[in-house]
């Protein structure tokens, strides 16, 4: 079997290399065409229900993105982001209070604000808990959050158990959603945008390298603090942006609500479940496992079932799938992909020869 030489002066690819350019492409050109799709809901159906749905199906996607985009790429698991989302929300409704905002539009401009206020937060929050390892991380995120949850209780300008009422937009009923869903598509449209770019810049080489081996990083002159403090003031801005959105489309916040440690369990399990590390696996989790829970909630009128629901995939995937179903997905379809190009590449039996002692010998007299 022979194999053409190459041209000179052609360039040549590896195998592997062209076909995992082309996977990323098509991967990229299928979310396209979903956030294409996600964008024409409300013109194709504008329930209020099936919108709602939609609002916080792109808050979740937006939100895993970002914790994906530090904890995924780092190996650093937070479960402080809460902290991030509960600051955001109450930002937005305290100033909009404050400035005496009427409801409408113009509350919208505060929402890249209460992300700035949130990856202020994230300075003295990370300053404090990335200078321990991973394990000793968790602990602190957990940590720092309840006492953000309980701040929220006791201070006065955050009205305490009683909640703050951020201002109420005068809209059309059937139609009071579009805004609130066309301005969370560009946050979760945003933080897929940000953390692809973080994720093929040097920055994001950096950041997976400290996941892989931190010492050696820190060896080979990666300033490890530095990078992994950047990527967490990365993820407090969209988590935080995300928090104002709840906060000014549900009308309402309780410090128990802002700073919910179901949120930092769920977005944590939304990436696991798609694939923690990997630009499409957050959002995929996201796609699958909000609207059912938002269904299971309207359904049943039982927010507690997901938690169960969420428990149960959680050991699933755990156990099953412990790198999530984008990478197990996409080793299945590069193992069905090698053995067909190897079956190809295996060549034809050609009928044997006859042996020279199975060919007849013509008898006869020799002269």
């Amino acid at each position: 079997m022979s194999v053409a030489a190459p041209v000179p002066g052609e360039r040549t690819v590896p195998l592997g290399v062209s076909q995992s350019a082309t996977a990323r492409r098509a991967g990229a050109g299928v979310w396209v065409v979903i956030l294409g799709l996600i964008a024409l809901v409300p013109v194709l159906d504008s329930n209020p229900t099936v919108t709602s749905i939609g609002i916080f199906t792109l808050m979740f996607m937006a939100a895993a993105t970002a914790w994906n985009g530090f904890s995924g790429y780092s190996g650093y698991i937070s479960l402080g982001n809460g902290v991030f989302y509960g600051t955001g929300a109450y930002v937005l409704t305290y100033v909009a209070i404050r400035l005496n905002l009427a409801g409408g539009w113009n509350v919208f401009a505060l929402v890249p604000m209460a992300g700035l206020a949130a990856s202020i937060v994230a300075v003295p929050f990370g300053l404090v808990a990335l200078r321990v390892r991973r394990h000793t991380f968790v602990v602190i995120t957990i940590a720092i959050f309840f006492v953000f949850q309980l701040l929220a209780f006791n201070l006065g300008f955050t009205g305490g158990s009683s909640g703050l009422v951020p201002p109420s937009p005068n809209w059309s009923g059937y139609t009071y959603n579009n805004p609130f869903y066309y301005v969370m598509f560009g946050v979760c449209v945003l933080s897929i945008l940000l953390f692809w770019a973080v994720r093929r810049s040097r920055f994001g080489l950096h950041l997976l390298a400290i996941r892989d081996d931190e010492d050696r990083a820190r060896g080979l002159g990666v300033r490890v603090l530095r990078v992994k403090l950047t990527g967490f003031v990365l993820s407090a801005f969209i988590t935080g942006m995300c928090g104002a959105m709840f906060a000014y489309f549900v009308g309402q916040i309780y410090p128990q609500f802002a700073y919910d440690p179901v949120f930092d369990v769920t977005i944590a399990l939304m990436s696991f479940f798609g694939g923690i590390g990997t630009i499409s696996g957050p959002l995929l989790g996201a796609l699958l496992l909000e609207p059912i829970e938002q269904y299971l909630t309207i359904q049943y009128s039982v927010g507690s079932v997901y938690l169960i629901i969420y428990g149960v995939l959680f050991l699933l995937v755990i156990i099953f799938m412990p790198r999530g179903l984008v990478p197990t997905i996409g080793e299945w379809l590069r193992s069905v992909r090698v053995r067909q190009i190897h079956r190809r590449s295996q060549p034809v039996a050609s009928p044997a020869a006859p042996a020279i002692s199975d060919v007849p010998v013509a008898s006869g007299s020799s002269r």
